[in-house]
Order: structure tokens, then sequence, then C-alpha cells
């Protein structure tokens, strides 16, 4: 498995705005070739930001790869653009190799 995760520094104030963005969306991932799920994460309040995280978990690397390749990832992020202004810099961009995993049940 594959954890893709992008962290976002949201500027005070615009957090209801930032979750809005991301709820109301076509994520166009549900269809996708090794998708396995997506949480939006909202962590710790700081002075001037709210940090959040996207966090994508893929059955491989290089099924994620495909992904950021692919028409759907294209539609997904075509007016990402527009909610700049809400954000301190630019998203982080985090992968991981699972290592191990461990579920319940």
């Amino acid at each position: 498995m594959f954890i893709a995760m992008n962290r976002f520094r949201v500027l005070r104030g615009s957090e209801t705005e930032f979750e809005t963005v991301w709820t109301s969306r076509d994520t166009h991932l549900k269809t996708v070739p090794g998708f396995v799920s997506f949480q939006l994460l909202r962590g710790p309040e700081r002075e001037d930001h709210t940090l959040f995280a996207s966090h994508t978990v893929w059955a491989s690397r290089a099924d994620f790869e495909a992904w950021t390749k692919s028409e759907a990832f294209r539609l997904a992020h075509r007016n990402a653009g527009g909610t700049k202004p809400r954000y301190l810099g630019h998203p982080e961009f985090e992968g991981f190799d699972v290592v191990q995993d461990i579920t319940a049940g």
C-alpha cells in the first residue's frame, strides 16, 4: 500500500470555506484503479493558521502515480488554483510506502 498526504496551512477564519471546497467537489476517486480510501483531516489551530491534511490510501505507489497522470486527476484539481489565498504557502506533499498495516477484526 501507499499513502499520499498533503498538508495545508489554512488561514484562520478560512477553515469553513476550505472544508466546503473539499466536501462539495467531485473527487473522481471512487472509480480510479487502486484507490482504497480518502480522509480530510482537521488538525491543530495555531495563531495564524489551522493545519489540515488530505490522506489518501492506494493499493500501490504505481496506482497513485498513474492517478496523478490521469484525466480524473486533472478534473479533480482543475479549480485548485482559485483556493490559494486561503493558504499560508504551498501544500506540502508527503508519500509513504506502508511497512506494516494492522486492522480491526
